[in-house]
């Protein structure tokens, strides 16, 4: 349903039954599937795709241009997967063509009130962006990160996946899977363990990990040392490699 109130352009795409709230507004560009629900006073526009049985609560803002002065009007792209809950006063913007052209929002995420997800990051499913958390542009975060309320992750940054960064934190460098981040200038606190236990890993796993972790924080060695060391000693499960690989791909450095 529809509302009387609700702007919904000539060009857009709504699925039937799809909800739209009273004075939402929603561009010629854009692209709803079914069950989505869209709340009162919602603006979404911009080349936006969204998929189904999303929430986005009133006083939102999806797909706006973004803060970036270098963007002039390209036709860049946000692409969101399903059951999603955008809470009030969330910000989501559009890629750029200086960066991968589009942002892009996986499945069974959160964003509480006040999020801000810049131009071109990229989101993967089951992650929670707690009340004011603020991502700036190229961010990448994976599966199942938490990120505390009112933090701020620097432009270009890698969150892991299970990682959860505490509330407030300024992340200026990428943090590793399985870990858990604090701070101004955030440094690992440890590991993720009551995430990694609740998401079914192992007793073995956890174990290996706790190996991995120790020898890459707290051995003193450089990370090329640390990683070699890793592999040596510790069986190459796919969450180990996952661990090796991230940081071994990491361009912005570690935090540790």
């Amino acid at each position: 349903m529809i509302h009387p109130s609700a702007i919904v352009y000539p060009g857009a795409e709504i699925d039937v039954d799809v909800e739209v709230g009273p004075h939402a507004v929603i561009g010629e560009n854009v692209k709803i599937g079914r069950g989505t629900r869209i709340g009162p006073s919602a603006v979404i526009q911009g080349w936006t795709e969204i998929g189904e049985e999303n929430h986005i609560f009133h006083l939102s803002s999806v797909g706006a241009i973004p803060q970036d002065l270098k963007y002039k009007g390209e036709q860049t792209y946000l692409r969101i997967g399903n059951r999603n809950i955008i809470r009030e006063f969330a910000t989501i913007h559009l890629g750029t063509v200086t960066g991968d052209g589009e942002t892009t929002i996986g499945d069974n995420n959160l964003f509480m009130a006040y999020c801000h997800v810049a131009h071109d990051c990229h989101i993967g499913n089951n992650v929670v962006m707690a009340n004011g958390a603020t991502l700036a542009g190229h961010i990448t975060v994976e599966d199942h990160a938490i990120l505390g309320g009112l933090s701020a992750t620097h432009q270009f940054v890698r969150i892991g996946a299970h990682v959860m960064v505490g509330g407030g934190a300024m992340v200026g460098q990428d943090v590793p899977p399985y870990t858990m981040a604090s701070g101004d200038r955030a440094t690992l606190h440890g590991l993720n363990l009551v995430g990694l236990k609740r998401r079914g890993f192992s007793d073995e796993i956890i174990a290996d990990i706790k190996k991995a972790y120790k020898i890459l924080v707290r051995s003193n060695l450089r990370v090329e040392e640390a990683l070699e060391r890793i592999r040596n000693e510790i069986p190459m499960s796919p969450e180990i490699a996952h661990f090796v690989e991230f940081v071994e791909s990491s361009e912005r450095g570690i935090c540790r």
